[in-house]
């Protein structure tokens, strides 16, 4: 085309060219570096938030991590999800330490409680060997109090109620060592209630004795959970208990479809129509269906291995298959957003003041999705949350205020009482 075109029409033309390139290349460049830096404002803003708000996680399995192995939590570890120096990071102020007490014991008479027992003297002696890092807290108020001094509080709860071994006292015993919500039971039924995990449903949901144990928990303040439970004893603890109840580790089932331990939205709904809170599970098995399935073969494959030899659940033998397993068939990982979609859909079927945290970190192994890896990325998530418009206000409540007032109004029904 240059060929039939005058010369002088050409340099215009090549001129015009230049100038409009000119003048246009820099807006670009210019309209990129602000979303860039837009970008990286949000990111600090999240951060800043992560630790100028108390945060607290529904869920950590320290305890027992530290119990197969202990390790030196006062500085970053090599292992595990959560140490002092990664929840300063991640601005994680309030873990609940899970007294986690495995199904299996609930066979051998007094191994529960002391197992439990021996879960809350190390924590306790976490906060005597490291009392510039870490604190009991007993109360909200205790936690605030932690807070404002620089430490990580680490109140307890109960993953599983076998620990009570079918004797009331036992809860007064528990919550006066600091134990302040139960599990009601874990990967079995025990005499309190069905399980999710188990289909063998002996009780239909909760026992006789469950339901005292629902009336005491009540009674002396002690917040009932229902994370592991049927969705037959999910329901009736909503209905039987007289204080809000919380999920402390859970995701919804909307997401993972046959995924029982998830929640469904109708008793979500039932739950916060009550007052209650779900505390979403950072596990990529509780947050997507393909992630959910691996797990699930994986699960039964431990099942199979561990039946046809004979062995218990945390025996050596079936640890290492376990391990060989994971090696061969990863379980596919999901991202923190999904975390953040979990979130949201509490939030559209039951409103703002009904979700929570509960990561079940060092609980889920190599599950945590990627954005979520450990307790250092938390900002992750509320930069997640920032983007997609929840307010300051909004994310306080996720953060702890929900949880919070769950927890207050347990105390005033225990009060009343």
């Amino acid at each position: 085309m240059y060929k039939t075109l005058p010369l002088i029409t050409i340099f215009l033309f090549h001129l015009a060219f230049v100038s409009f390139s000119s003048n246009t290349t820099p807006q670009k460049q210019k309209s990129t570096i602000k979303k860039v830096s837009d970008d990286e404002a949000l990111r600090k803003k999240a951060d800043a938030l992560a630790h100028r708000f108390v945060i607290v996680d529904g869920h950590v399995d320290l305890p027992y991590r530290l119990h197969a192995k202990m390790e030196d939590v006062s500085v970053q570890t090599s292992g595990g999800d959560f140490d002092y120096v990664r929840a300063k990071k991640g601005g994680l102020s309030a873990p609940f330490m899970s007294i986690y007490v495995p199904a299996d014991l609930q066979k051998r008479k007094g191994f529960s409680k002391a197992l439990a027992d021996s879960l809350i003297d190390l924590v306790e002696n976490l906060t005597k060997t490291y009392p510039d890092k870490f604190a009991l807290a007993k109360s909200p108020a205790d936690i605030l109090q932690n807070f404002k001094k620089g430490l990580i509080s680490l109140p307890m709860g109960m993953e599983n109620g076998s620990p009570v071994e079918s004797n009331l006292e036992n809860l007064k015993h528990f919550y006066d060592r600091g134990v302040r919500y139960i599990t009601l039971c874990h990967g079995e039924d025990n005499f309190i209630c069905d399980t999710s995990y188990d289909t063998t449903r002996t009780w239909g949901g909760l026992s006789p004795i469950g339901r005292q144990v629902v009336r005491e928990m009540n009674r002396l303040g002690i917040m009932l959970d229902c994370s592991h439970i049927s969705d037959d004893t999910f329901e009736q603890v909503v209905a039987l208990s007289k204080a809000p109840v919380i999920a402390s580790h859970s995701s919804c089932r909307s997401f993972t479809p046959g995924f029982i331990r998830n929640a469904p939205d109708v008793l979500i709904q039932k739950m916060a129509k009550k007052g209650g809170v779900i505390m979403i599970n950072f596990s990529s098995m509780f947050l997507d269906s393909a992630s959910n399935k691996a797990y699930e073969l994986k699960r039964n494959a431990i099942k199979a291995f561990q039946k046809s030899k004979n062995l218990s659940a945390d025996a050596p033998e079936v640890q290492a298959f376990e391990k060989e397993y994971v090696a061969k068939y990863p379980t596919p990982l999901t991202t923190v957003e999904r975390v953040a979609d979990h979130i949201d859909h509490v939030v559209k079927i039951a409103g703002i003041d009904h979700v929570g945290l509960g990561s079940d970190f060092d609980g889920v192994g190599p599950t945590l999705p990627d954005g979520l890896k450990d307790c250092s990325e938390i900002p992750n998530l509320i930069y997640i949350l920032f983007k997609r418009g929840y307010s300051e206000k909004a994310i306080e409540k996720i953060c702890y205020k929900n949880l919070f007032r769950v927890w207050n109004q347990v105390d005033k029904v225990a009060e009343r009482k």
